[in-house]
């Protein structure tokens, strides 16, 4: 199994946190573009400082990927204060659509994040994968947000020293080790100030928002159709309450909650990884080679914990230079919970751990990280802090905050709740203060948005996507019963049908549908 393409096609979210890390019925929406609306002349009301982004043509050229076209697009860093000689260069890249039937406009694509590459996604995954219907009516597109991959990246660490801050003791027992996790979360800031200091106050969700709408208007549709997996909603839903009139077809699939607090979002994400480890147990417990017994979920949580404690004093050696320390053993484990499909790999990596080769965790870890095989990283990580640091202010106010707080963590999950809860310390030494709040995000007067939310998911809880649903005056809930992250196009005949009913028909599934 491709791990690596796995984790960064099925859509990721990592909330504020540190190391780790059928019978549809319902009203419709209107037509999405019109194939005469060109550039800002499909929106109007612009301001006058920013109707050159509106009306900029954009120059389309091979990709170097068999069928995609990619272009450059200026956005202004500062939308409150717009200067061209500070204009970002934004990556776009499209799969036009294929026919037959009538071309719907454009259907932009988020895999979430903070952090992980649209023009990836649609590369690796949407352009190729979504369903034929869709992609044969609608160009699918992706913009890779500002600060992320090939959209004016942030940058805070070399290879070797991203290997270091990976290693980072997440457990800390005393106060040694508390003072070297906080050493190293000012380095990686003090790393991001160097490197990429001039965008890092310009990365937000709003502003990530704004920039899907200069592309809305770029493209020539009326209205935005949307596609937007994890983190992906937040910047959809903030889309739609930013711009709720040209709010088309939007589907938010694993969706966040934007009311919480930083502390709750990662509070309540600890609890649904640990509602996807109970998952994992119980299916382990049924094959022959799980190595965490068959005792139940409670003795397999115990022995999983009983193991990392283990690496947290002697990790383990992997074949190379690096060693499987407890960090990224968990990370390893994390990364296996986001699908269901690398749970055998998982299985096979936890049973060699155990024997005393890290080798599999590892890679799980790496594919996590985005980690090449030469070393280096992509920029997931760096743009995921920055996005999230900006967009919230830090869950706690110093280390002795996180010690208070991990009794809850521990609660949320005996086995991850510990690490989770000092991953979430990372933005208390961001040196770029938040812009950003909770906030409920109604998006009145929009059209009918479809909220897509698993039962089991375990980065985006069940009930992030019930009060993102309930927030929005015309979302409508749609149910998976299943486990993984996100449903849409991950073999769910009666998802799929529904969602692609609405993005062809604009006939959104009743509020409530459950699959």
């Amino acid at each position: 199994m491709d791990t690596r393409r796995l984790l960064r096609t099925t859509g990721t979210v990592l909330a504020a946190t540190g190391l780790f890390i059928s019978g549809c019925t319902s009203g419709g929406s209107g037509p999405t573009a019109s194939a005469s609306a060109q550039g800002g002349a499909a929106t109007p009301g612009v301001a006058a400082d920013l109707r050159p982004y509106y009306d900029q043509k954009l120059t389309w050229r091979d990709c170097g990927v068999q069928g995609f076209e990619c272009a450059t697009m200026k956005a202004p860093l500062d939308y409150e204060r717009p200067n061209p000689a500070e204009d970002l260069d934004l990556a776009v890249a499209r799969k036009k659509a294929t026919g037959p039937g009538q071309r719907l406009g454009s259907l932009q694509v988020n895999p979430g994040g903070p952090g992980g590459s649209a023009i990836g996604y649609l590369q690796a995954y949407a352009g190729i994968g979504y369903p034929a219907p869709v992609r044969a009516q609608y160009d699918m597109v992706a913009i890779d947000p500002r600060g992320v991959a090939r959209s004016e990246p942030v940058e805070c660490l070399n290879g070797k020293e991203m290997d270091a801050y990976t290693q980072v003791d997440q457990t800390p027992d005393d106060q040694a080790e508390t003072d070297r996790l906080v050493a190293a979360y000012k380095n990686f800031a003090e790393g991001c100030v160097k490197r990429s200091g001039e965008i890092l106050p310009h990365v937000s969700t709003v502003e990530a928002a704004k920039d899907m709408d200069v592309l809305r208007a770029v493209l020539g549709d009326k209205k935005l159709a949307y596609v937007g997996a994890s983190y992906g909603t937040f910047l959809g839903a903030m889309y739609a309450d930013l711009f709720p009139s040209r709010v088309g077809r939007l589907v938010l699939d694993g969706a966040m909650d934007p009311t919480l607090p930083a502390i709750e979002l990662n509070r309540d994400q600890t609890g649904g990884f640990e509602t996807a480890f109970q998952s994992f147990a119980k299916d382990c417990a049924a094959q022959a080679d799980c190595p965490l017994g068959k005792g139940g979920t409670a003795d397999a949580g115990k022995k999983l914990t009983a193991f990392l404690n283990e690496l947290d004093a002697d990790p383990a050696p992997t074949g190379e230079s690096r060693v499987l320390t407890e960090s990224l053993a968990t990370t390893g484990v994390i990364a296996a919970m986001y699908d269901e499909s690398a749970w055998p790999q998982l299985r096979e990596a936890l049973s060699r751990a155990m024997e005393g080769d890290g080798a599999g965790l590892l890679a799980l870890a790496d594919s996590y990280y985005e980690r090449e095989e030469d070393g280096s990283y992509a920029n997931l990580m760096f743009a995921n802090a920055a996005v999230n640091c900006v967009d919230l202010p830090p869950a706690f106010t110093g280390p002795e905050a996180v010690a208070a707080a991990v009794p809850s963590f521990d609660k949320a999950s005996p086995v991850f709740g510990k690490g989770l809860a000092w991953a979430s310390l990372n933005c208390t030494y961001w040196p770029v203060k938040a812009t950003g709040k909770p906030q409920r995000l109604e998006a009145k007067g929009a059209d009918p948005i479809v909220v897509v939310g698993t039962t089991r998911d375990p980065a985006t809880p069940y009930k992030w996507a019930e009060a993102l649903a309930g927030q929005l005056s015309s979302g409508a809930l749609l149910t998976y019963d299943g486990d993984g992250h996100t449903a849409y196009g991950r073999g769910s005949d009666c998802i799929d049908t529904a969602i692609n009913r609405y993005l062809l028909e604009g006939k959104a599934p009743a509020d409530g549908t459950k699959c």
